[in-house]
């Protein structure tokens, strides 16, 4: 297997496994009727706990010298608590009053929400293809709520809410880190962030009050934590190794892939297909983003000169 072949594997591997993960928890939440912010809490600290540990045997150097600077602590705690446990929070929650696939879509609603804070805090206006992505994405979340009716909403407000939520969260979850990404191994940051951010999140969670479960359910809750966290996290990683940032956001395009397939055929949720032209316009986003930032203004250039 060739280094690319081996880059696109990891690169799928992961959004799949994240797509698993939203299926699953939608299973939980309609036939086993557990709690988000159980769920939540279980996930955040012992997924955090895992690449704690794992870091700790393959660098624990690195691993405790975030800890020992004001302004790391500080930024981790901000990234965790603003930024990991939002969009792990609004992303369930979204799923439980709607469906994985929904849930996963919106998300992606992330890019649009980074233009718009971009261009504010630049005072800019924005560019040619984002202003082309805030149209699809505005026009895609338009046909996902309402199936293309207008007046008439065929997702609940509670579903809107927290999907949208977790577009939003998912900003933030891209721009808080990057200081200490520059700084230190993702895997330490997303580690300690999950594991800081579970903490202050298990008063609310109620973690000692375990929900009655079927084995079915204890299985489906290690994948959560496991597949759906630890090693979809590890694919992700290893897949930068070998292909851009860029390839490897538009291959995460995989996780409502998988999240829809599941949720159709296992699930029985029904999607109709204004939900899916939707999807693939929200989808969209990452890969106009994904391209190069002068081609369309190259484009342009070349038309005129004709």
């Amino acid at each position: 297997m060739t280094d690319k072949q081996k880059g696109f594997f990891y690169a799928i591997m992961g959004p799949v496994l994240w797509g698993f993960s939203g299926s699953i928890a939608q299973y939980l939440f309609t036939e086993e009727s557990i709690p988000t912010h159980w769920i939540v809490g279980i996930r955040l600290i012992f997924a955090g706990l895992m690449l704690v540990i794992w870091c700790y045997f393959s660098d624990s150097k690195e691993l405790f010298a975030i800890l020992k600077k004001p302004r790391y602590i500080i930024q981790l705690l901000a990234f965790g608590l603003l930024g990991m446990l939002p969009a792990q929070y609004t992303y369930f929650m979204a799923i439980k009053y709607g469906n994985a696939p929904t849930a996963t879509v919106l998300q992606f609603l992330g890019p649009l929400f980074i233009i718009i804070y971009l261009s504010l805090r630049k005072l800019e206006l924005p560019r040619r293809i984002d202003l082309i992505s805030i149209v699809l994405a505005l026009l895609g979340t338009f046909l996902l709520v309402t199936h293309g009716h207008l007046g008439q909403l065929m997702l609940s407000p509670a579903a809107i809410f927290w999907g949208v939520g977790s577009g939003l969260s998912q900003a933030s979850y891209t721009l808080l880190p990057r200081g200490l990404l520059k700084r230190f191994d993702a895997r330490i940051v997303t580690g300690w962030s999950m594991l800081l951010g579970g903490i202050v999140f298990a008063p609310f969670a109620d973690l000692t009050n375990v929900p009655a479960m079927t084995s079915t359910a204890w299985i489906s809750i290690i994948f959560i934590v496991t597949g759906g966290t630890m090693f979809s996290y590890l694919f992700y990683l290893q897949s930068l190794n070998y292909l851009s940032p860029s390839t490897t956001g538009m291959l995460s395009a995989f996780e409502p892939l998988t999240a829809t397939i599941l949720a159709v055929t296992i699930l029985n949720t029904k999607i109709s297909g204004a939900e899916l032209i939707g999807a693939l316009l929200i989808l969209g986003i990452t890969f106009l983003q994904a391209l190069p930032p002068n081609l369309f203004h190259l484009k342009f250039r070349y038309k005129n000169k004709d």
